[in-house]
């Protein structure tokens, strides 16, 4: 008999078809979010799992699924994995790193763009009718080329946006965990500097860091109040590593310029006072949805299943183990 399998959200057909060629697939073609109980419900026979952001694997999942050998997270972050957890329990947890890092690179420079220079605030404007003159002071904005640009959280994908900054004639500082070695702050021309001289200097400040209970709230009520009152903030990372009611209350006051945001707090819902104010860009949480990344970040996850569960020339051995300690117990 082959080992059964939960895919928990819907994916690419033909993935769903190569995971059938090893596994007794469970799939959810309704793309329906589980509930905990359900999810645990799920997968109480399952031997491995494909899953995404919206799922939740912790204690209480883990405790009712005691076949479970592997979850398979079709995301680079992994924040919805209680790893300890998974460890304990003998689970290995994957996710999937690098395919998706200058596609999210490509759409945190949209989003810088579309809130430096107010595009889709004058779009809404220019819908509702209201346009029936040129103005000299008509959505000014920011520019870009030129500025200072300050990153917080140089991993690749934080590299990937200051490389894209040289075209821009930019000046880049970033704040990182840890400072990165010479050749690679070369290769960005990037300069490390404290988090709060990042935020007093940078013109444009884009979030590109993990989120965990260390960097929960990042960016609150004090360090909107240390950035500049012309200054945008792009969160391109996770909700949650922004206070989205203080950044709320920092726009509606115009102590930033703008925002773009690309995740929330309690996602997939908004926060109400965001929906409120016009100087900010929303988006889905679709940093990385191209149709190439996207398939590419499934396969990989099948890959990791696949893997994982002792089948393929990569047998046991998951690409994007998280956990290795796991695979040992």
């Amino acid at each position: 008999m082959k080992p059964k399998i939960l895919v928990a959200r819907a994916i690419f057909p033909d993935i769903i078809e190569r995971l059938a060629q090893y596994f007794d697939v469970e799939r959810n073609d309704t793309d329906t979010v589980y509930s905990p109980d359900e999810l645990r419900a799920r997968l109480a026979d399952k031997a491995g799992a494909i899953t995404t952001a919206s799922e939740r694997i912790d204690a209480a999942v883990l405790a009712g699924a005691p076949h479970l050998r592997v979850v398979a997270n079709m995301a680079v972050g992994y924040n919805n994995f209680d790893i300890d957890a998974m460890t304990a329990a003998g689970v290995m947890a994957t996710n999937t790193p690098d395919v998706l890092n200058e596609t999210t690179a490509d759409f945190g420079w949209a989003l810088l763009m579309a809130t430096a220079r107010r595009v889709t605030e004058s779009e809404r404007w220019l819908r509702e009718g209201h346009w029936d003159k040129w103005a000299y002071d008509m959505f000014l904005g920011a520019d870009v080329h030129g500025s200072t640009l300050g990153i917080i959280g140089m991993g690749r994908i934080g590299q990937a946006i200051a490389r894209r900054a040289m075209g821009f004639n930019m000046r880049v500082v970033y704040h990182n965990r840890s400072r990165l070695d010479a050749m690679t702050e070369a290769a960005c021309k990037a300069s490390y500097v404290d988090k709060d001289t990042l935020l007093r200097t940078a013109d444009h400040v884009i979030l590109v860091l993990p989120y965990s209970a260390a960097t929960h709230h990042t960016i609150g009520a004090a360090e909107l109040a240390t950035m500049k009152p012309t200054a945008t903030l792009i969160n391109l990372a996770r909700g949650g590593i922004v206070d989205d009611v203080a950044l709320a209350a920092a726009l509606t006051n115009r102590q930033i310029a703008a925002a773009g945001l690309d995740v929330f707090e309690g996602e997939p819902k908004v926060h109400l006072d965001l929906l409120k104010v016009s100087n900010i860009v929303l988006t889905p949480h679709i940093a990385s949805a191209s149709a190439a990344t996207r398939r590419g970040m499934a396969s990989l996850a099948a890959d990791n299943l696949i893997a994982a569960l002792g089948f393929g020339a990569a047998a046991g051995k998951p690409p994007c183990l998280l956990n290795p300690a796991a695979r040992k117990s």
